[in-house]
């Protein structure tokens, strides 16, 4: 029976794609919507995930039931049902899926693929409203972009590295490997080789790590090198693995759509197979690219992260602070913007002798790493004392990007093998996965997770080593900000010092597991 007590769902108001619109989407094309149910409460004590399944399972149980109910009565199926990641899947053919949720799906073409669009907000009843947070699979446009960055023509040969060579220029010490820690990567398109890995590892003196493929959401490790996500993966691989080899690496392949994304990040989070400790995502696009429901489906997934002791590290972008629009503003990049992730900016290095001896901040004019403050998120806790400039939009006050940082300037870049090459490259796709293979030596050094420790970073001192020269101001423009001592909105606090790193944060992650 129809019912006729719907109302707009605000969160889920989109623009119009800005790709050709090529035709309607067939009524009989089916489509699978990931639907979030809103989540209770902070990110509160650490939890196991047989703790938090529980506890959901009990929690969601009436708002789960009048989802299902919501399904059968609007001739939609219930594919899945998990209580711990919040979520509800379904699925319905195009026709019944638009006058449901009251809108219309065309198809556009861009980027050299044709995806589903649709243009305002969706509605529901609206007895659901307050229990949703999202509706997500409607729309299948591309939601971010990886943050891979080759060298430039005029870069001078012979000034790239090996990933472990690059642990060891941030003084990473030898003696623990990340053995027993898995590490997450998210990757939205593309694939590995198995005999591209073992290449790799074998430059670098290493035995290569377990890698192993997840399959999201119909995603799957499917290597295509025309469409340059290969590089993506095998940088994150490589780098993570090159920083602590003896970690087993899961890769969560997905689609690049907004419902991918968060399923994809939602998926390792809860996985209690592979329990990653630790994940890189290597993907982003600017804030003002995302609707409310996807800002507030993919924080709430990494505020999951949190509760379950996972450290999660975002690349921060390499358009620098514009974040590649051209709109006179400073923009960042999400999800690094997230206050519940461990944003990664990027730099620049000069090496003699083994060792850096200048380090500046990564700006190639019309590349460089990304950082500012967010228009969407306040001033998280944790950098209430950091001394945040204002936003160059107006004065506006916002959470600070990055966080951290280290090398990712293509032109000082790494050595990776991808299909079968060497290949140099860089962007901050390099400084996520770093950050996150040094955290698995962390959690190896602990034996425990270090969880979200940003509030454990900016309170402490010597554990980063401060990055003072450069800007991410695009050339000619004067929008975006100057590197300085102290956090800055080009690497944050600065670049690791990997021995006093490990030390503290591994004692500090012993001691509260110790009380947990």
């Amino acid at each position: 029976m129809a019912r006729d007590d719907y109302a707009e769902f605000v969160p889920s108001d989109r623009k119009a794609p800005a790709e050709p619109w090529v035709g309607d989407v067939p009524d009989d094309e089916e489509i699978e919507i990931s639907l979030y149910l809103k989540p209770s409460g902070g990110a509160g004590a650490r939890r196991s995930r047989v703790q938090i399944a529980a506890e959901r399972q009990a929690a969601y149980q009436g708002d789960i039931a009048r989802i299902v109910a919501f399904a059968g009565e609007a001739g939609l199926a219930v594919v899945a049902v998990q209580a711990e990641r919040r979520v509800v899947k379904l699925k319905g053919d195009a026709k019944t899926v638009q006058r449901i949720f009251r809108t219309r799906l065309g198809r556009y073409q861009g980027g050299g693929q044709v995806f589903r669009g649709r243009a305002g907000m969706l509605s529901l009843p609206a007895d659901l409203i307050p229990i949703v947070e999202a509706v997500l699979g409607l729309d299948t446009r591309p939601a971010a972009a990886a943050r891979l960055v080759y060298p430039d023509r005029d870069a001078v040969a012979g000034t790239s590295f090996l990933p472990n060579q690059v642990a060891g220029f941030y003084d990473v010490p030898g003696d623990v490997t990340g053995a027993g820690e898995c590490i997450a990567l998210i990757e939205l398109g593309g694939g590995f080789n198995a005999a591209d890995t073992e290449a790799a590892f074998a430059a670098m003196g290493l035995t290569a790590p377990e890698v192993i493929a997840v399959a999201v959401d119909g995603g799957g490790n499917k290597p295509a090198p025309d469409d340059g996500a290969d590089g993506e993966v095998a940088l994150d691989i490589q780098v993570a693995g090159g920083v602590a080899p003896g970690a087993k690496i899961a890769v969560y392949f997905t689609s690049n759509t907004d419902a991918g994304f968060v399923d994809a990040i939602s998926t390792a989070v809860h996985d209690a197979v592979n329990k990653p400790s630790v994940m890189s995502i290597s993907w982003g696009s600017p804030e003002a690219d995302y609707s409310a429901q996807s800002l507030a489906a993919l924080t709430s997934a990494l505020q999951d992260a949190a509760s379950l002791g996972i450290s999660v590290f975002v690349a921060a972008g390499d358009n620098l602070a514009t974040d590649g629009i051209a709109d006179g503003k400073a923009h960042v990049d999400f999800p690094a913007s997230s206050p519940w992730a461990i944003g990664c900016g990027g730099t620049f290095i000069v090496v003699e002798s083994g060792k850096i001896t200048r380090e500046s901040v990564w700006n190639r004019g019309s590349s460089g790493t990304g950082g500012g403050i967010s228009d969407v998120y306040p001033v998280p806790d944790f950098q209430g004392s950091a001394g945040l400039p204002v936003s160059y939009n107006g004065g506006r006050q916002g959470r600070g990007v990055p966080d951290v940082a280290c090398l990712a300037d293509p032109n000082s870049g790494y050595e990776i093998v991808v299909s079968g090459a060497r290949q140099v490259v860089g962007g901050t796709s390099a400084a996520a996965p770093f950050w996150a293979g040094l955290t698995a030596l962390i959690n190896q050094k602990a034996g425990a997770g270090a969880g979200f420790f940003l509030p454990k970073l900016y309170a402490a001192a010597g554990l980063t080593r401060d990055v003072t020269e450069g800007n991410n101001k695009p050339s000619g423009s004067a929008i975006g900000y100057d590197a300085g001592a102290g956090w800055d909105a080009c690497t944050g606090l600065g670049v690791p010092e990997g021995g006093a790193l490990i030390a503290a944060l591994g004692s500090a992650a012993a001691a509260d597991a110790a009380v947990a």
